[in-house]
């Protein structure tokens, strides 16, 4: 089963927002904090948003979360245009397919 992630930390505007100069003095220093830190990291130049980084786990994250978002409203999607199949008929789609699966034995207790 899918389990949805938990959100990042909410932007810590005096923490999570710096100018390009800085950043690139402190590179190293800040590549080793993402992964401790749990929220990205906004680079400005010139005074404006120009990058956001973030550690290979929260880059991973996101990228699930949109997968998942995605894949639920494409499903909506197929519902609301009447797109679906009974359980009944998928179970044939599927032993037709495959071969139909043994059927567990019962125990009895």
């Amino acid at each position: 089963m899918y389990a949805i992630p938990k959100p990042a930390d909410p932007l810590r505007i005096a923490e999570d927002i710096v100018p390009i100069a800085e950043f690139k003095a402190h590179l190293s220093e800040v590549v080793r904090g993402l992964t401790t830190r749990g929220r990205p990291l906004v680079v400005t130049h010139n005074g404006k948003p120009a990058a956001v980084v973030l550690s290979p786990a929260e880059f991973d994250r996101l990228t699930r979360r949109a997968a998942f978002i995605e894949a639920v409203g494409e499903g909506l999607d197929d519902a609301r245009h009447g797109r679906v199949i009974s359980d009944e008929a998928l179970g044939k789609m599927v032993d037709e397919r495959y071969g139909t699966a043994p059927k567990a034995k019962r125990t009895r207790r």
